[in-house]
């Protein structure tokens, strides 16, 4: 349910997968109050947000392992105190969202560029429930509910070696007017370009929808791929990796 005070919370985070939750698309909220929240957690996939006041039971009410953005160095202190050796502290980068800062030709030279005895494609109904059989590719499509799902609200790019899926882009989540991309590619068959092939031509077919890309890397290897797509670094965040019990 939309809650303004809880988007005040979150307020100047440029971050997609919190708006898909503000915006009623994907994940859920953890509030320590409905109508009056002065803490909240915004949970999207792996993903969870924190904001407002630090809270010790919302940070108790969290489930499985995670990883853990906070938004201030408040909540840092009592994720620490809190989890202990169950975090470890790493860093991820922010992506510039910016329109207008892509290079179509360059983007099309890239899809272009693929190997004959690859095939790409668009996701359908076969390539998602490929996506899902494996551990490498699930989160390709592991946000939706079904392919019907994914149908009404995603698009994905999918490159397959003999029938079978080796690479693939598609939303890890979806906002207003916008995507989360993720970018997946079998470990077999990294460092042949394939990520490049899938990010450029799915960019290509966000913006022929009218559709924002945004982008957030895990490490400076996604940064760098990023980058050689148009993208510009913003900054760095501190993130925790929450293990298991």
């Amino acid at each position: 349910m939309y809650n303004s005070k809880v988007e005040t919370l979150f307020s100047g985070w440029e971050e997609a997968l919190i708006w898909s939750c503000l915006q009623g698309h994907m994940g859920n909220m953890l509030l320590d109050d409905e109508k009056n929240p002065t803490s909240a957690i915004i949970d999207v996939g792996d993903f969870c947000f924190l904001a407002g006041q630090p809270s010790t039971a919302l940070l108790n009410a969290i489930e499985g392992e995670k990883l853990l953005i906070p938004k201030d160095t408040a909540w840092e202190t009592l994720i620490e105190r809190i989890f202990d050796k169950r975090v470890n502290k790493t860093l991820r980068y922010a992506i510039k969202k910016e329109s207008g800062v892509f290079d179509k030709a360059k983007l099309t030279s890239f899809v272009e560029s693929l190997d004959k005895c690859y095939e790409l494609k668009l996701f359908d109904q076969e390539v998602f429930e490929l996506a899902k059989k494996e551990t490498w590719s699930v989160d390709l499509c592991s946000q939706f509910k079904d392919y019907n799902d994914y149908q009404n609200r995603g698009i994905g790019v999918a490159i397959l070696h003999q029938g079978e899926l080796v690479a693939g882009a598609s939303p890890y989540a979806v906002y207003n007017s916008g995507i989360e991309i993720e970018i997946d590619t079998k470990p077999e068959y990294r460092r042949k370009g394939l990520a490049t092939v899938c990010g450029a031509k799915l960019i290509l077919e966000c913006l022929e929808r009218n559709i924002y890309p945004s982008w957030d890397a895990h490490d400076l290897r996604s940064v760098a791929l990023a980058e050689k797509l148009g993208y510009h670094l913003s900054h760095p965040y501190v993130t925790y990796e929450l293990m298991e019990k």
